[in-house]
């Protein structure tokens, strides 16, 4: 069991080399629910090819913004939510409670998916979808992710290890066993769309991927030593996050592209959609792939998450963190998947996509400051409101509530009636309202995160100066003190 918490890692514990990040990256990322995201994309009215490369920069963009910020926890061996008190501030709670929030709501939402998934292919056997069926899932799917997250970083890596050569596998097999459904003649009929549908279908793939885990980038390569590449970093990260995704994509797109209703059934339920077009002696391989994939996302989550929960202040060992969360998840998935009225888990799936406009104005805040700094993190001074990194930074917290209006007010979300207010600046800012074409592109997600990057850019850059300054006059003063003749 990991009893290593919020601390800085020591040296003789940090070792591996960046490839060691394509397990955790890979499996958390597999998940089948990215066929959808096929059908998402063609919605903009653009052709196969259009939705491709839209597709394929969006992913790839996103996740390297998560590469970036792991980055950051090679050079600081810290959590993602303790490095960013170098320009939040030291007692500045509101980046770690956010990314708590956002870790177990979709380690929740992933877990329900799980249960589900498992119900839906044991009804297409004949083997019962009753709630026994879901009772024995729920078991299974919290014991592997509650593991995960309890014992920590060396077994966790050692189950993302595990899921990532099972989900490729079997990912592949469900794959061949489909081709026949694709229609080439159907999917290469699509008329080409105009350029701003095209960006927009960028947007929501730069938006749905590794933009909900830039808030972890850092937890993963913290134990990688200072002196490994940060380019290797930046590549091994951004590249085992992105083949999963990309793949599923190109594949969802040629089976949305095949005929209507394949893309409805894709985009409405996947797993389920999937299950109808399989062989009946895949199933079973295919529940595996759906729920193991479903389960590494949700085990980094759930780690992450209790990370977070002692970044905002909760002072109880890393594994005791990762157990609380665990039982919420636990209650939340029995809610959702024995209690909850049929329509609540797209709602509450709305509200963690709300979440993620104040994330994505951290992570431009966060972003700029990586960018800025010229020397390392001072270990001590990211624990100490009275050092150099201060108790609260109101400037990096103004970009984060001026960001995220500018984010609310040109997002719409579907998923929850409540949520309809957000929006409110399409109209004002004449892109067409709430029906027009930069409505569904989740455009508010890439505008809190460019305003508060290039905010924190040109105007926190005299407070990272001021801090790397007093830091080498420490630096300078410690070594006096260390290298001074003994009386």
């Amino acid at each position: 069991m990991e009893l290593n918490g919020i601390n800085i890692i020591s040296e003789d514990e940090r070792q591996g080399a960046p490839r060691s990040l394509f397990w955790p990256w890979f499996a958390s990322n597999i998940s089948v629910l990215g066929l959808s995201y096929g059908a998402f994309v063609l919605g903009f009215g653009i052709s196969f090819w259009q939705a491709t490369i839209a597709g394929l920069i969006g992913i790839v963009l996103s996740f390297l913004l998560v590469g970036f910020i792991a980055v950051a926890g090679k050079r600081g061996a810290a959590p993602t939510m303790v490095l960013s008190r170098a320009a939040f501030g030291v007692r500045n709670k509101l980046p770690a409670v956010l990314s708590w929030i956002l870790c177990v709501g979709w380690e929740t939402v992933l877990a329900a998916l799980a249960v589900e998934a498992t119900a839906t292919v044991f009804g297409r056997l004949d083997w019962g979808s009753g709630s026994l069926v879901k009772v024995i899932a729920l078991i299974v799917v919290v014991a592997l992710i509650v593991a995960g997250g309890i014992m920590g970083f060396d077994v966790l890596m050692k189950i993302q290890g595990v899921i990532t050569v099972i989900t490729g596998i079997l990912t592949i097999g469900f794959i061949v066993l489909t081709l026949n459904k694709i229609h080439w003649a159907s999917v290469l009929s699509q008329k080409p769309g105009n350029i701003e549908d095209m960006i927009g279908g960028l947007i929501l793939m730069f938006s749905g991927f590794g933009l909900g885990w830039v808030n972890a980038g850092a937890d993963y390569s913290r134990y990688l030593p200072r002196k490994v590449s940060s380019g290797a970093v930046v590549g091994w990260t951004t590249f085992s996050a992105s083949l999963g995704p990309a793949v599923l994509l190109i594949f969802g797109l040629l089976l949305a592209g095949s005929s209507q209703s394949l893309s409805t059934a894709v985009s409405a339920n996947p797993i389920g959609a999937l299950a109808a077009l399989l062989p009946t002696w895949f199933l079973v391989p295919f529940v595996i792939v759906a729920v193991l994939g479903l389960v590494g996302g949700a085990d980094m989550d759930i780690y992450s998450s209790g990370l977070a929960l002692l970044s905002a202040g909760l002072r109880v060992p890393r594994y005791v963190a990762s157990g609380i969360d665990g039982v919420l998840m636990v209650v939340g998935t029995i809610y959702i998947v024995f209690f909850s009225p049929q329509n609540f888990l797209g709602p509450f799936e709305g509200f963690l996509i709300s979440i993620g406009v104040p994330i994505a104005a951290w992570c431009g805040v966060m972003l700029a400051d990586i960018a800025l700094r010229r020397k390392s993190y001072s270990d001590a001074d990211l624990y100490k409101p009275s050092g150099i990194y201060g108790g609260v930074n109101w400037l990096a917290t103004f970009l984060v509530v001026l960001g995220t209006f500018l984010g609310w007010g040109t997002v719409v979300n579907t998923s929850a009636s409540w949520l309809s207010w957000q929006g409110y600046l399409l109209g004002p800012l004449g892109l067409g309202g709430k029906t027009g074409v930069w409505a569904y592109g989740n455009l508010g997600v890439v505008l809190a995160l460019l305003l508060c990057f290039l905010g924190w850019l040109l105007f926190g850059r005299t407070a990272v100066r001021r801090q790397e300054a007093a830091q080498h006059g420490n630096q300078a003063q410690q070594g006096k003190i260390e290298t001074a003749p003994n009386p």
